[in-house]
């Protein structure tokens, strides 16, 4: 184990987690912008970030020296102010987007080579939960499973016939002595429509995929050359370089030629369609923070009509939904029901809940006209 890999002694022996924080949260625009997306702010009311909210919840389980942040080059000002106990030798910064599997693989590589007996978790940076003893259980379950030798991820159980989230059907036990709850993947689902949601909540069987996933460094690694031979080899590349003198010159020659892929196509689906994924059903109090809707759903109080920051500069007359005040002049809302209205100092926005998963078109249509300014 090298002097930048942690000591084992903090949270779980020889656990890493892993916190991929990139993507743009169009879904939550205008709030959420590419240069200040989603996992940067405080949209809970807690006075802690969805990024300073996740780093919370892992350090009982990996330490401060055991958490790697993964990022892009143009947030990671942000996210060292926000986390001023991230070591900089586990702040990742990616030059240019290649999702998941690259971001998620590289960080495995590089702590593999720090410590070769390495379990690494991915935990995204903005999602929310509620419910963080059960968190820490099934993580400990997971880890337990992962030096099993299995691709393990937590699968949350559904409490609605939600279409927004893939599903994960569970099979028989593993009977594992230290993860007793963790059974086998029978297969990955795709988002269903509402009448496949509503079978699956009443036959039971199936979790949410929450894309939180843990492994041995090496079996994912594995997996990943198993599946995607061409990107493993790159981000090994770049891995053999990153603690050297050579990282910038081997980033700039090998990165943009990394294939662009989730890492539930890359590893977890074909990893589950050979029996070698296994899942911990955890009640979490979970969710992604999607849109506006699924925030509304999330905030606290009994007023019909939520708010986002300063409530006082929000009139409610009869209304529900959510509203966001700029904090500069008031939002008056007369009669509107489960209406979305969120005001910003260089955009405003104005939808109903039924339509948050479309706020993304907004964004799309901004950037075909060349606003990029108000991306």
């Amino acid at each position: 184990m090298t002097d930048q890999a942690r000591d084992s002694s903090a949270g779980l022996p020889g656990f890493f987690a892993i916190v991929p924080a990139g993507g743009a949260g169009t879904r939550l625009w205008p709030l959420s912008r590419q240069a200040r997306p989603k996992f940067l702010l405080d949209l809970t009311g807690s006075g802690r970030t969805l990024l300073q909210q996740t780093w919370d919840r892992l350090l009982p389980l990996a330490g401060p020296a055991g958490i790697t942040v993964v990022t892009g080059t143009v947030h990671a000002e942000a996210v060292t102010g926000q986390l001023p106990d991230l070591s900089d030798a586990n702040l990742f910064t990616e030059p240019s987007p290649r999702d998941s599997a690259a971001a998620i693989c590289l960080a495995a590589a590089v702590i593999m080579q720090r410590d070769p007996d390495a379990v690494i978790g991915s935990f995204a940076a903005d999602h929310v939960i509620r419910n963080a003893g059960g968190f820490e259980a099934a993580v400990a379950e997971a880890v337990a499973a992962a030096r099993d030798g299995q691709i393990v991820t937590l699968g949350i159980e559904p409490d609605h016939a939600s279409t927004a989230f893939g599903y994960i059907r569970v099979g028989e036990p593993l009977g594992l002595a230290e993860a007793p709850s963790a059974c086998k993947v029978e297969r990955f689902v795709e988002k269903p429509d509402a009448e496949t949601a509503t079978r699956y909540l009443e036959e039971g069987g199936y979790r949410w995929n929450a894309g939180m996933f843990v492994a041995r460094a090496d079996v994912l690694l594995a997996e990943l050359e198993r599946n995607r031979p061409e990107l493993y080899a790159g981000v090994m590349r770049i891995a053999k370089a990153w603690d050297t003198d050579e990282r910038a010159a081997t980033i700039e020659e090998f990165w943009p030629q990394l294939e662009k892929v989730a890492i539930d196509y890359a590893i977890a689906e074909p990893a589950a369609a050979a029996g070698r994924v296994a899942v911990v059903p955890a009640a979490l109090g979970w969710d992604d923070i999607g849109d506006w809707a699924s925030l509304a759903a999330l905030l606290p109080g009994d007023a019909a009509l939520k708010v986002v920051g300063d409530a006082a500069q929000v009139l409610d007359v009869d209304a529900s939904g959510i509203a966001v005040p700029a904090g500069e002049r008031l939002v008056a809302v007369l009669g509107l029901k489960d209406v979305v209205v969120i005001d910003t100092p260089s955009a405003v926005l104005v939808t109903t809940r039924e339509w948050a998963q479309d706020v993304k078109k907004v964004v799309e249509t901004l950037t075909e006209l060349g606003r990029h300014d108000l991306r």
